[in-house]
């Protein structure tokens, strides 16, 4: 019996929009919070897109791969 690899695909989660009240007196009041919010999100978007090219590095290698192993099926099941 031959069993499937089983690949882990990377999950990928975007952060969340910072959120900037509409009132100018709360932005005034939380403006350090609102500034770090901003700052986490930036840091986060980053290690986001490098997450989302990692995983498509990856998935295209394994398309490669399967892409491979379906000529090698082809040619033994045609002769």
């Amino acid at each position: 019996m031959v069993l499937p690899e089983i690949a882990a695909a990377a999950s990928c989660y975007p952060p969340t929009k910072p959120f900037v009240p509409s009132d100018p007196q709360a932005v005034r009041e939380y403006a350090d919070l609102i500034r770090s919010d901003f700052e986490l999100y930036i840091r986060d978007i980053q290690s986001y897109f490098r997450c989302l090219e990692e995983e498509r590095a990856r998935a295209f290698e394994e398309a490669r791969e399967v892409s491979q192993e379906y000529g090698r099926f082809l040619q033994t099941v045609d002769e």
